[in-house]
Parts: C-alpha cells; structure tokens; sequence
C-alpha cells in the first residue's frame, strides 16, 4: 500500500519535540485538515496530547456553542417572542461546540471524562488532572476575566498550542482584551437561554464583544500581528505536529505581552 498515516506515536513524538511536557496544562487549537492523513481522526491527536501530558497533564479547547441564534437579536440583544421557543437551551452536557472552530473542540466534549464550563459563549472544554478545576465557577458575565478558564490557566503557568491554524484563532487574547485598561472598550449583550432543572431560564450575559476587535483601531486579525511580534522575540517554539506547522507559547508572557501592546497604542 501506498498511503502514508499520521500516527498518533508520530504525533505524541512531534508534540514532545515542541516543548508539550508531562503534567503540563495546555490549551489547544487545531486546524485537522492540515494535521495529514489520520487513523482514528481528530481522536488521534487528543491521544496523542494525552500520551504526552500524562496522567496528571490537563487539556483544555474553546468550546464556544453551536446555537448560531445572534443573526435574530434586536438592538437589544433579545430574541423576538416569535422566536423564544424555537432557540434550544444551553446545557453544558449536551450543547454541541460551535463548528466555527474546527471538529477538534466537539470531539474533546464527548471524549469520556471531559468537563465542560458554564458559560455558553465563552464555554471552555478540559480533560484531565485539572479540568474540574478550570472549568468550575464559570461566570455568566464577563467570561474571559482573572476567575475564567483562562484566567486559570495563565495562572497555573499553562501552554496554547496552536497545530496548523491561523494564529488570529488564539482564543486566549480575548483574555489580554479583557485586562488591558483602554478606552472605549465594545460590550455585547445576548439573550440567552438556559437549561435548568426547573424549565429553560432566560438572561441577558454581558460581554467585551469579541466577535469584532474590542476597540477602533484595530485590524480584524490584529491577534495574528501580537503572536507573529511575539515569536520574533524568541519565545515560544514552532514546528510540526504531524504535517501541520505549529506554534507552542507559554500562557503568561503572550498575555502580559499582548496587554502591553493594546496598552501602549490605545491607554
């Protein structure tokens, strides 16, 4: 036979030679289509990253969710009473992560022992040693704040591996936006509802709007021209993962980093 896999030791290999270490806590982005050729799929690199983390390293993806309900907001942020009963509920055990970031996000929800935090918007997904803690007292407002998921992470000294996709994807600046102390920041407000034991609960979640750059001035990918700086300092470590080129940087600096950067043109 002529076809060539990726295999998940292959991935497990090119993971290690990156930098991702045993008992480490990583936050993953991951564009598979460019992984290569995969027996077992997006699996294959969840098995991988697992294999190298160890049984006490912890994984971690943004999960975001799939109700795709915001083209039917008012300049409110509410849903019209037409369409109340039609919008599903969020319920952090069964709401499927947006599509909007590749397959990888709602392969990590279903994988057996993963936990899932309880902001829809801002929902994270871990696996591991210290998913329970990531994930838990998740606020509803202001969700990529000091106490989120990834607050979290900054602060126990966590990874962002970014295999094979744009580097404006690192979810993890929308952390930086949330901490830099700059003008005329944008706030979203979206209606969202609930699942809860008692019937679906409505509530309006409040938000740095991070569908668009928080503030004027800024390019629509200006996350890509903070990592691209970033990496020409020398930190962080790039290489493949599979057949996919990859960037590895420690959670801490790129956040002070990027905070300094909005600082520095908008404070």
């Amino acid at each position: 036979m002529d076809e060539q896999f990726v295999t998940r030791a292959r991935l497990a290999d090119d993971l290690s030679v990156l930098g991702v270490g045993a008992g480490d806590l990583v936050m993953v982005h991951a564009a598979m289509s460019r992984v290569g050729r995969l027996l077992n799929g997006p699996d294959a690199l969840i098995g991988a990253l697992r294999d190298v983390l160890g049984p006490a390293g912890t994984l971690m993806a943004y999960a975001d969710w799939d109700t795709r309900h915001d083209a039917l907001l008012d300049e409110d942020g509410r849903v019209p009473a037409a369409w109340r009963q039609h919008v599903p509920a969020f319920d952090p055990l069964s709401s499927r992560a947006t599509r909007d970031n590749g397959v990888l996000p709602e392969f990590l929800r279903t994988t057996p022992g993963a936990v899932r935090s309880g902001n829809p918007g801002a929902s994270m997904v871990a696996l591991g040693a210290r998913a329970s803690w990531l994930t838990e007292g998740h606020a509803l407002d202001y969700g990529y704040g000091p106490a989120s998921p990834l607050g979290k992470l900054v602060a126990a000294g966590g990874k962002v591996l970014m295999v094979g996709c744009p580097l404006d994807t690192m979810t993890l600046l929308h952390h930086a936006e949330h901490l830099a102390r700059i003008p005329g920041k944008r706030i979203k407000r979206v209606e969202v509802p609930f699942a809860t034991p008692d019937g679906v609960v409505w509530r309006m979640v409040e938000e740095f709007d991070t569908s668009d750059p928080v503030v004027d001035g800024l390019a629509d990918d200006y996350f890509a021209e903070i990592v691209r700086r970033f990496l020409a300092t020398g930190a962080g470590r790039q290489g493949p993962v599979g057949e996919a080129p990859s960037v590895l940087v420690e959670a801490a600096p790129i956040v002070a980093f990027a905070v300094d950067w909005l600082e520095t043109r908008f404070g």
